[in-house]
């Protein structure tokens, strides 16, 4: 047993006087590259830059004149915010119909885009400010001087005790009937001004085999519904549709849905299975007589590259001269924007000059601000300018300035029922209903 530890003692110094050694060798000097070369380059990866800047918008304008207007302003805003990604978050889909289905599953699930475009008035105020998901912006506004240069009248729209919610970026249309000059012309058809006038046209170019109406999907026959309302019961009797001060059950509002029903009888018997740019090229390549839709249409005609007065005249829809049926778009500051400041630099070029300015010639609308350069207008858009500052002014159902989101959506559950059976009376019960549901009929 000594031996053996003897032994094992031994081992212990032999390898401890190698480790000696082998920690006291010199490292050897690095070797030089031949002369010319670089050194090697260390194998560690360097670190990466920072993260760049983004701000997500969300919208519906994915086509035709549209597209091009929003693709107008985006310029704008690289120009100005180099540094900041732009994150083009538009979903296709009429009026915004599937968009904003999309982007009420994102606020649900708690994933906003940093900022969105949202109808000024009841969609505003009524769904978006109620839901408290967007973020008031009176700083903004006061920084930027914008209440001396938007319209007085559609502040109220936007803001809610006090506070201002939105940007609003334009000013369209509904209440516009645009039709094929040629058509009219070859059937010796004047233009209609009144809802009977407009029917002694399509019955005399539907006995000439001419289809007197272009429609398409669902949204765009709420967007003609709003219009014969209005042709119908005047100014004072279509905003107490929305006060409450208009019975949804009175004889007038009765006469306003058969003028409704009448009119699809003249439609093309498609229109379920066609967009509102199908519906509307149908006018401008001479194969319908008439379309009502609102006008972004003359910014997708132009995209076409027809002529004004050749390929498409305008006038308001009938019953409505002397009223400029109007939406704004506009864009707000989610709140809980993932960026924020980029968002805010969004809202900037939005509510600017420039952006207006470049964006709303090629969208077809006129500036939502009162300063911009009248002459770079077309025809069309210079003559709604020119309506805009002298007309009644009234809102729009179909583009959320009338009524919430909850109260329209019963509005079109009543329509596609109507659409698919007919029945004039039970819509007008369907309407009575969705007031007292939704609206102030309660």
């Amino acid at each position: 047993m000594k031996k053996f530890v003897l032994t094992l003692m031994g081992l212990f110094v032999i390898l401890s006087v190698v480790l000696s050694a082998c920690a006291s060798t010199p490292t050897a000097a690095p070797t030089q590259p031949p002369s010319g070369e670089q050194p090697a380059q260390p194998t560690t990866p360097p670190a990466q830059p920072a993260s760049k800047q983004q701000v997500e918008v969300f919208s519906w304008w994915t086509g035709g004149g549209e597209a091009a207007g929003l693709e107008a302003m985006i310029k704008v805003f690289k120009a100005r915010y180099p540094d900041i990604e732009f994150i083009n978050a538009a979903v296709a889909g009429g009026a915004g119909t599937n968009a904003r289905a999309v982007l009420a599953s994102r606020l649900q699930a708690g994933d906003p885009p940093d900022s969105w475009q949202g109808h000024a008035g009841q969609e505003l105020i009524g769904t978006y400010v109620a839901g408290n998901q967007i973020l008031p912006l009176n700083d903004l506004y006061e920084a930027e001087g914008w209440l001396k240069v938007m319209p007085e009248m559609l502040i109220p729209l936007i803001s809610d005790n006090g506070n201002i919610y939105s940007v609003p970026v334009n000013i369209h249309r509904a209440n516009v009937l645009w039709y094929n000059p040629k058509i009219l012309k070859d059937n010796n058809i004047a233009v209609p001004t009144t809802i009977d006038e407009w029917f002694a046209a399509m019955d005399q170019l539907k006995a000439a085999g001419v289809t007197p109406l272009a429609l398409g999907e669902q949204w765009t026959k709420m967007h003609l519904l709003e219009t014969v309302l209005l042709g119908t019961l005047g100014v004072e009797g279509y905003n107490g549709l929305w006060t409450g001060e208009m019975d949804w059950g009175s004889p007038e509002v009765k006469v306003a849905l058969e003028n409704f029903a009448k009119l699809l009888t003249y439609a093309n018997s498609d229109s379920a299975s066609l967009s509102w740019q199908d519906a509307s090229q149908l006018v401008v390549n001479g194969d319908a007589a008439f379309n009502v839709m609102g006008d972004w249409a003359e910014g997708y005609f132009r995209e076409l590259g027809k002529t004004p007065q050749v390929d498409y005249g305008w006038a308001p829809t009938p019953g409505t001269v002397g009223v400029f049926q109007f939406l704004s778009d506009s864009f707000v500051l989610a709140a809980n924007a993932p960026h924020p400041d980029s968002a805010i630099a969004w809202l900037k070029v939005a509510g600017s000059k420039e952006g207006q300015e470049a964006f709303n010639p090629v969208k077809g609308s006129i500036c939502a601000r009162t300063d911009c350069d009248k002459s770079l207008f077309g025809e069309y858009l210079q003559s709604a300018m020119n309506d805009w500052a002298s007309n009644a002014v009234v809102g729009s159902l179909t583009h959320g300035v009338v009524a919430n989101d909850s109260w329209k959506s019963e509005i079109d559950t009543a329509l596609g029922l109507f659409v698919q059976g007919g029945d004039v009376n039970g819509f007008q019960s369907a309407l009575v209903a969705a007031c007292k549901s939704s609206g102030p009929c309660k």
